[in-house]
């Protein structure tokens, strides 16, 4: 590369600077106009951050020109207008930036031997999709983008380059933001959030389009929508006007539509819409006219974050135990258990069934009021069992070959000596590797995956797919979060949020809070021996037991709680 040419992130840097002391500036400007007012786009965040970035220069190498249409991908207003000018004009009407986005740690053009033909390389950290859903890549990946220049009027430029933007990760962090849509449980009774990635200034629309689009991978056959397949807006964007999105889809399916899914499909809008300051309501559309949505009272509002209750299942001194209010009591009506000596015990949220694992972590067991404890299987080890809302009660654990199998248990109900119901299930993604830990969301479509292989530990999140009778399936392929350990414990937090350790009797031991709206862990404060989890309803309920006791997250810190019990859980 010729002559001298600025750092491209340190430019970013001052842009960004400048723009955020702008914004402090004018933090006291209104949020929304008058009453009436219309914004087309639905923006989202008025005061989100703008990038301006340089047109071409005259004389620009074709190394600089490829660099500087990169670093205008970050420009996204007026449909990428500067990024264009980069362009040939034939290019520069065919390009769609918004079908990817990839975000990169460090990159360099590289010419090819060919002239005007250059690879842009990338040392990608996440690729964010056309609906938002992004993919975090493992350090060192790398992606090759091949970009052909021609001269136009004496000046580079480029003349053939795959559709999408390539930003840096620290433009990315300040440009988008991630933003929950939802769908439901197959019965309707739970939202599920699902966490896309938009520009901060395009959420409404973005929104809308991804909803219409379906579930993310990880969730497809898990959960359901209101909107039937194929269903599209009537036209490209979503304006807001005095408070109301007006939502106008195709006009056929939304008039055949029942009465209750226009219900349902105003209330997912609207339950996706709720992390927008300027809409207060949502407006169902058919060719722009107004369709109406009743409410006769048969179509329940889902539930959204389900609460587990404030009671934990514990072991003191060999027998199961209620840990509740800092205080101990017996479970109602259960038959003693010290003889099998257990551990990591669960409790259904939704019975009063328990299962508990033996001594020596090799056999599970389940048990209902008035019935002694039942085996239900036995492996060389097994991990934490969890229940769902089905009453399915799942660990992990090798088979007998050796392959990592998943098996669900249903004991609720079966009479004592007949044959429990049972799932088992191999996923393709978990060939190779050992489960740590296996932990159900709290509304049941959802799994907290821990698995590692050869010492290297994944943080993963797996859709439960089941019968229409609630029989679990299959798990759908993972979506991976970052930890910055490797942890072999975790459960969930909230229905965003899980916390992970790597327990360690002898060590400070440094939980993290991993979340789907966020790409990057947040350590909690150390504290010494920790060797279980626990956690109710949010972050300020996490709960960790070491010799010395049962602790309390306490803003920065621990508070002891009573000493005792051992392998404290939540319902679950």
């Amino acid at each position: 590369m010729s002559g001298w040419r600025p750092n491209l992130r340190g430019v970013v840097a001052c842009v960004l600077a400048v723009v955020l002391l702008f914004l402090a500036a004018c933090a006291q400007i209104p949020r929304s106009g008058a009453v009436g007012k219309s914004r087309e786009e639905g923006a989202g965040n008025p005061n989100a951050p703008v990038f301006f970035p340089r047109a071409p220069l005259t004389g620009s190498s074709p190394e600089a020109v490829i660099e500087d249409f990169y670093s205008a991908g970050s420009g996204y207003e007026d449909d990428y207008a500067v990024a264009r000018q980069y362009l040939t004009q034939a290019s520069a009407v065919a390009w769609k930036p918004d079908q990817r986005t990839l975000v990169f740690r460090s990159e360099q053009v590289v010419k090819t031997g060919v002239e005007g033909v250059f690879n842009y390389e990338l040392d990608v950290a996440y690729s964010v999709d056309a609906d938002g859903v992004a993919t975090q890549m493992p350090e060192g990946t790398k992606e090759s983008i091949p970009v052909t220049l021609v001269q136009v009027d004496g000046e580079w430029r480029i003349s053939k380059i795959p559709d999408g933007t390539a930003i840096p990760e620290e433009t990315f962090r300040v440009i988008y933001g991630a933003y929950p849509i939802y769908f439901y449980d197959p019965s309707f009774t739970y939202a599920i959030p699902d966490v896309r990635w938009f520009i901060k200034k395009k959420t409404v629309k973005s929104m809308t389009s991804a909803l219409l689009g379906g579930p993310a991978p990880y969730l497809k056959g898990a959960v359901v929508s209101a909107f039937p397949s194929g269903m599209k807006l009537a036209r490209e964007s979503v304006p807001v006007v005095s408070g109301a999105a007006q939502v106008d889809l195709s006009a056929k399916e939304l008039t055949e539509a029942s009465a209750e899914d226009r219900l349902r499909m105003q209330t997912q809008l609207a339950l996706t819409f709720r992390s927008q300051p300027d809409v207060i309501n949502v407006e169902l559309r058919a060719n722009q006219d107004l369709v109406r949505v009743e409410d006769n009272g048969s179509v329940l509002p889902p539930v959204q974050n389900r609460n587990v209750p404030a009671r934990q299942i514990a072991v003191n001194r060999n027998e199961l135990v209620r840990y509740e209010n800092n205080r101990i009591s017996p479970l109602p009506d259960m038959q003693s258990v010290a003889a099998l000596k257990p551990r990591s015990p669960a409790e259904s949220p939704v019975s009063q069934s328990v299962a508990f694992l033996n001594g020596s972590r090799s056999t599970l067991y389940s048990m209902v009021p008035g019935q002694p404890a039942r085996a239900l299987t036995t492996r060389t080890t097994l991990t934490h069992p969890s229940f769902s809302l089905h009453d399915w009660v799942w660990s992990a654990g090798p088979g007998a070959q050796g392959v990592t199998e998943l098996t669900a248990f249903r004991p609720t109900g079966v009479a004592a000596g007949a044959t429990v119901p049972s799932v088992t299930l191999t996923p393709s993604w978990l060939a190779g590797r050992s489960v740590k830990d296996f932990r159900v969301s709290r509304e049941g479509v959802r799994a907290l995956v821990i698995s590692e292989r050869n010492g290297q530990t994944r943080v993963q999140v797996t859709g439960i797919i089941r019968s229409a009778d609630g029989t679990p399936k299959e798990l759908t392929s993972p979506v991976t979060l970052h930890a910055s350990g490797s942890p072999d414990q975790g459960v969930w937090v909230n229905d965003t949020t899980v916390v992970v350790m790597k327990g360690a009797a002898s060590a400070d031991v440094t939980p993290e809070l991993l979340s789907l709206t966020s790409a990057e862990p947040q350590k909690l404060a150390p504290w010494p021996g920790l060797v279980a989890l626990s956690a109710g309803n949010g972050p300020e309920e996490i709960f960790a037991q070491s010799a010395d006791g049962i602790f309390q997250r306490l803003g920065n810190g621990w508070s002891p709680q009573l000493k005792g019990p051992a392998d404290p859980s939540f319902p679950g």
